[in-house]
């Protein structure tokens, strides 16, 4: 089909459309560009596909495996998007697919924490790391959320 139409001079002229709309795969691509380090992408809070990462160590240890699962649980129920690594790796690939992927919030539960009482919340933007007892959990993440485009 060919669509004209009358110019200011009464003239028929071709249509021409152009589209230059925005669309999520742009945006999505436009984000990573402008946020990512050397370890991969750091996604701004409100476009992540995923606000937490729960990071269990080792789930041969039972108190390690529970306090995670409650964790993901609790976090689900507020209406978060959380992901959890259940994968039998070592620690170091479960922190660098962590960074690679560019969730904004890591917690981190391992032995060692646990038997001191504490876990690890740390920013992937920043790298700040807050130690904290379980516990302490919901209320330290939704301070971190506050004011950063995040609704919970």
């Amino acid at each position: 089909m060919h669509a004209d139409f009358l110019d200011e001079k009464g003239e028929l002229k071709p249509m021409i459309m152009g589209c230059y709309g925005i669309g999520v795969s742009r945006v999505v691509a436009a984000a990573i560009e402008q946020n990512h380090d050397g370890d991969g992408i750091i996604f701004p809070l409100p476009i992540a596909p995923f606000a937490v990462i729960v990071l269990p160590l080792d789930l041969r240890n039972p108190e390690v495996a529970s306090t995670a699962q409650n964790l993901y649980l609790e976090l689900k129920k507020t209406g978060l998007d959380v992901l959890i690594d259940d994968r039998d790796l070592r620690p170091g690939f479960k922190f660098k697919d962590a960074d690679l992927i560019g969730v904004p919030y890591r917690i981190t539960i391992g032995s060692k924490g646990l038997a001191e009482g504490l876990i690890e919340i740390r920013e992937r933007a920043t790298g700040n790391v807050t130690k904290i007892s379980p516990d302490d959990a919901m209320k330290t993440l939704a301070d971190m959320l506050k004011g950063k485009g995040n609704h919970y």
